[in-house]
């Protein structure tokens, strides 16, 4: 089921990219798509040796006890993010309205790179990190404050800002470029939500926020 659905995303993730460029021949395409569902193969692979209930957990985006607001977050969150896939080869490739210098599309390889790197580390410090925003009692979930969490508390956030900000220069697109503030303002509300609930259910956060007083930029946000 998890393998069939998880064929399904890369399936429509490759439809996406690739039909609205009009053909196969874009090279910052192909490294963008083999790069990161190489590591989603790659991060799927190493839960299931090391954390099967983790990996089980992840490919749920829909739980009992998860707020309304999220599933509505989750959803929104998701489809703007397809539309943006869509919208950069438009941009880039088939109507070509973006010109940018290759330093860029480096840049964005680093920035994609550093996300995927900050995504790995965050998932293997955190046993309980969840896609969606709930208080998981039936896996232990508690407090983590070691590894990238003693520096800002959401660190997979951070990574997400990277991505978010890395593949539009990867891929060409300045269009796509210019959605990334409103992908880190979706973040931002979802992690102030997150740790609302958080202070008041899950036992030793107040101390931990004072603790680790930056959320996604250690010593500047």
């Amino acid at each position: 089921m998890a393998l069939g659905v998880k064929a399904l995303v890369w399936l429509l993730s490759l439809l996406t990219l690739f039909l609205p460029a009009g053909t196969l021949a874009w090279p910052a395409g192909w490294i963008f798509f083999s790069t990161f569902f190489g590591f989603v193969l790659f991060l799927s692979g190493w839960l299931l040796r090391t954390n099967a209930s983790l990996l089980e957990e992840r490919l749920t985006l829909l739980r009992r006890g998860q707020p309304f607001w999220d599933k509505v977050w989750l959803l929104g969150f998701y489809l703007l993010s397809l539309a943006w896939l869509a919208l950069m080869p438009l941009d880039a490739v088939r109507w070509r309205w973006s010109l940018m210098p290759l330093w860029a599309a480096c840049v964005g390889t680093l920035f994609l790179l550093g996300a995927l790197a900050g995504i790995f580390v965050t998932i293997r410090e955190n046993h309980s990190l969840s896609p969606v925003v709930r208080l998981q009692s039936e896996r232990g979930h508690q407090v983590i404050s070691s590894g990238p969490y003693a520096m800002v508390r959401h660190p997979l956030s951070s990574s997400a800002f990277l991505f978010y900000a890395g593949v539009p220069l990867l891929l060409g697109s300045w269009y796509g470029f210019a959605c990334t503030p409103i992908f880190i303002g979706l973040l931002f509300v979802r992690a102030m939500l997150e740790e609302r609930m958080l202070q008041n259910e899950l036992p030793g956060y107040n101390a931990y926020m004072r603790q680790v007083t930056y959320r996604f930029i250690p010593h500047v946000w």
